[in-house]
């Protein structure tokens, strides 16, 4: 494999990893502490991730509960909480916080599937914008004759296959998400 190939499938695994990590952010019909534990709380004089102070779990399918490791860090995590654009309120009891999430409607389900479609066009668009830049250095190389015009369309029927690869990858991963989301 050329090092143009691994180049452009270094480009296509970040827009992957990216879409992935985005995804996992969305909320489904399920509790899952991915929905929380990347929310910044400001704690000892610094942003830090909510991973990072607190056991995160989900006693049931509706519920998250935070336990933080440092008890005075319960008001700092709760403001985050609230700060953070979930759209649900976090009930404190005692040093335990608690988000109970509200059953999801067929609007929020539909509207979901949208912003699910708009991040996996966004890595759809990173894709093509890597093959292109590789493609543009492979017609660049035969222009200054450092590769033949053979190893030019061996090159580029490679890119091909990694685009259709990475793009398939991308359209597995929200179809995934999707069924997820629209589980009732």
């Amino acid at each position: 494999m050329s090092n143009y190939i691994k180049d452009a499938e270094e480009q296509f695994n970040q827009a992957l990893e990216h879409l992935a990590k985005d995804l996992k952010n969305l909320r489904t019909n399920r509790a899952n502490a991915s929905l929380v534990e990347d929310v910044r709380v400001q704690a000892y004089g610094s942003s830090m991730e909510l991973k990072g102070t607190a056991t995160i779990t989900t006693p049931d399918a509706r519920t998250i509960q935070i336990e933080p490791w440092d008890k005075n860090l319960v008001k700092d995590i709760e403001k985050a909480l609230m700060a953070s654009g979930l759209g649900i309120t976090p009930k404190v009891a005692g040093t335990v916080i608690h988000l109970n999430l509200p059953p999801m409607t067929e609007e929020n389900r539909k509207e979901l599937v949208k912003i699910i479609g708009q991040k996996a066009e966004t890595a759809r668009i990173s894709v093509r914008t890597a093959r292109e830049a590789v493609r543009e250095q492979i017609m660049k190389d035969e222009k200054a004759k450092t590769i033949s015009e053979d190893e030019r369309f061996k090159f580029l029927e490679e890119l091909d296959k990694a685009v259709s690869v990475a793009n398939d990858k991308v359209e597995k991963l929200a179809k995934e998400k999707e069924a997820d989301v629209m589980v009732i």
